[in-house]
């Protein structure tokens, strides 16, 4: 890619901000969309800045579609040039289950979690330059879109059950979108275990199960932000979803019998 220009939704915060300041360090001019964290996009905006790249805060409301619609062009305005990368990271994550779960729930979920990525993706793709030949005379893509899933893809329960089938959902266009937008633009996605605290959960709750994980340890920002820059790094990876849970989906230190036991394991 040769210009370096993104655009990450929920950047104002949490992993979204972390990504953003990633990107920054690694040479891009970011939009950090954000709809009610005004105060941590600016402080992300200055930390790109710091980083000698243009960081931009943009707010959106982006359950509202004339407004997630137009995101994409006022983005790339504000930048001065098509976008080249776009991370979907902006979500909803609340709790409902199969038995308690409302019309409400399931429209914001599936309306912030799948409909708003897919709805930026169209407008992404239509605005990115056709693809090059490289020196073999291979296609060289240059966009690049990476969704942010969840290790819940890989590891279902009924709790979260709204969120979890709108994941789900994104999980499956991970696939389609790649197939469909290539070669001009890759589709790539990140499933994140248990990285930060959720907001009401006490930190020494969310440190104990980090340290039940496989590897004795949990991901953290950083680990998320090494996977963006694989994607980054790879022009010919797309379609794939790399989870980085620390263990979390395999999970067979919390799962194994006892000695024991007289279950038999297959």
């Amino acid at each position: 890619m040769t210009e370096k220009r993104a655009l990450v939704t929920g950047g104002g915060r949490r992993l979204g901000a972390a990504m953003a300041r990633d990107l920054g360090a690694r040479g891009y001019d970011v939009v950090i969309h954000y709809n009610g964290s005004a105060a941590g996009a600016q402080a992300v905006a200055q930390d790109v800045a710091r980083a000698g790249r243009s960081g931009i805060p943009m707010q959106a409301d982006l359950l509202d579609e004339a407004v997630s619609s137009g995101l994409v062009e006022r983005a790339s305005d504000a930048l001065g040039g098509p976008l080249t990368l776009l991370v979907n990271s902006a979500s909803i994550f609340e709790h409902d289950t199969l038995q308690d779960h409302t019309r409400e729930s399931w429209d914001r979920h599936m309306e912030s979690n799948l409909r708003v990525p897919i709805v930026l993706s169209q407008a992404f793709a239509r605005q990115v330059p056709t693809a090059p030949k490289d020196r073999h005379g291979d296609p060289l893509p240059q966009g690049l879109i990476v969704n942010m899933l969840d290790t819940r893809v890989g590891r279902l329960t009924p709790n979260y059950f709204s969120y979890s089938l709108a994941k789900m959902a994104l999980y499956a266009f991970t696939t389609t979108g790649a197939q469909s937008l290539a070669p001009d633009v890759r589709v790539n996605a990140i499933g994140p275990g248990w990285t930060l605290p959720d907001f009401d959960q006490p930190e020494d709750e969310f440190y104990r199960m980090r340290a039940a994980a496989t590897p004795g340890r949990g991901p953290g920002a950083e680990d998320i932000c090494a996977a963006l820059g694989f994607f980054i790094d790879s022009p010919s990876v797309t379609g794939q979803t790399v989870i980085v849970d620390g263990g979390q989906q395999i999970d067979w230190a919390a799962r194994k019998p006892s000695v024991n036991s007289s279950v038999n394991e297959a």
